[in-house]
């Protein structure tokens, strides 16, 4: 009888977020023995947050537009893009029972939305290729000899293995378990850690508006940042007013080009309340509800151009007399309310912290990682994954597509031989 001497690789893997998760699954697939380590109770805690508790999976483009929505290094990605696209990402999903949707912008949600379905079908797959999943488990130590890991250290004590990834995450809402442990991991055994930054994280300002403002949701609008002289970007989506400043989708994708703001130069939150119409055509609209209310104050005249919120402010930045009537508004006052309605501006005093930053800036630097296999270009069979590297994307599902693909690639490469 011939004795079978086969023996399963075992890998570990740190995290059980997007990254760890896929990464756990694509290495069990492969044949590998996974053990998969969460410091909270519960997996996926922060998946579970992410679009506002819809999970924004991914984006439904191409590799190349995917790597071009990275702004962080997304060059680096292009190998682990192109091994796990989005079309790709979409069908395993699919497959695991999570019907999906593409909705405006390409972003792809699950059908229900709600994240916990996802976070349901990945709990689901890991049960099936037999992932041990320890809880309340935090890693506090890679091992290492020769240059080649050996297993890790937890609070509860050491486990062997032949190959370990590192997909902790990154330094943005802690409560969900991304304290940053994964850059002390790295560091700790000679890893370069590019310092972080908040890379999508809504903005502050001192306006004397801002709780006139607060809880205000505006659509279809252009928003910029710019300089007293330039503009350094624009988008075009939505926005909402909050107590401190500025938060929605076009803000968080904006607040990037902030990343390497000291503050030592003004910048400026502009907003274009109606850029599906020119200048000269707003002013057409104006004169025809000046026409048409031309016995109003000049107070009660904006209700079909505004929301309720926002016309007492507009008002009294338009420094027009509120109680003034509308047949008596100057030209040259009709002039400068339709360019406060074409640039309203408001001056940003700063970002949010880190920690409510939805996407981290900075990690693992990239130029220490092998980016067709994600492995460690100074420790053999150490892979990293998802946020804890040098990587960041805008929002829309990129973030979470670099977390699957980088995790999918790391799990592929660290179970075989």
């Amino acid at each position: 009888m011939i004795k079978n001497d086969f023996k399963k690789k075992k890998v570990l893997v740190v995290g059980a977020g997007a990254a760890g998760i896929m990464a756990a699954i694509k290495a069990a697939e492969t044949g590998a023995e996974v053990t998969l380590f969460e410091k909270n109770e519960r997996l996926g805690k922060k998946l579970g947050i992410t679009g506002k508790g819809r999970c924004n999976l991914t984006n439904d483009c191409s590799v190349k537009e995917l790597v071009a929505n990275m702004p962080g290094n997304g060059k680096f990605l292009f190998s682990s893009l192109s091994r796990l696209n989005s079309q790709k990402t979409q069908e395993l999903f699919t497959n695991w029972g999570v019907p999906l949707k593409v909705e405006r912008g390409r972003r792809v949600f699950p059908s229900s939305d709600k994240a916990a379905d996802v976070i349901l079908a990945l709990r689901k797959r890991l049960e099936e290729l037999d992932v041990k999943v320890i809880y309340n488990q935090r890693v506090t130590a890679l091992l290492q000899a020769d240059n080649e890991i050996i297993g890790l250290k937890t609070s509860d004590g050491v486990f062997s293995g032949q190959a370990v990834i590192l997909a902790a995450g990154g330094s943005s809402y802690p409560t969900t378990g991304s304290t940053g442990d994964g850059y002390q991991l790295a560091q700790e055994i000679g890893h370069q850690i590019i310092p972080l930054k908040p890379a999508l994280i809504p903005l502050q300002t001192e306006s004397i508006y801002k709780k006139d403002l607060q809880g205000l949701s505006l659509r279809n609008v252009s928003v910029s940042i710019a300089t007293e002289s330039k503009v350094l970007g624009q988008e075009f989506g939505e926005m909402l007013f909050t107590h401190f400043g500025f938060s929605g989708p076009v803000v968080l994708t904006l607040s990037r080009l902030l990343l390497n703001w000291n503050g030592s130069s003004p910048r400026y939150l502009k907003i274009d309340l109606k850029p599906a119409l020119s200048f000269e055509q707003l002013d057409l609209r104006i004169q025809r509800d000046f026409l048409k209310f031309k016995n109003r104050a000049f107070k009660n005249s904006l209700n079909e151009l505004l929301p309720k919120s926002l016309i007492p402010v507009i008002i009294e930045m338009s420094k027009i007399d509120p109680d003034k009537p509308v047949h008596s508004v100057t030209r040259e006052e009709r002039l400068y309310l339709i360019d406060l309605l074409k640039n309203l501006s408001f001056r940003i005093s700063g970002t949010r912290p880190l920690a409510e930053a939805i996407v981290t800036a900075g990690g693992v630097s990239t130029a220490q990682i092998d980016p067709k296999t994600m492995e460690s270009k100074l420790i053999k069979n150490l892979y990293f994954a998802g946020e804890v590297i040098d990587i960041d994307g805008f929002t829309g599902g990129y973030n979470l597509q670099a977390a699957f693909s980088t995790g999918f690639t790391a799990g592929y490469f660290a179970a075989i031989d």
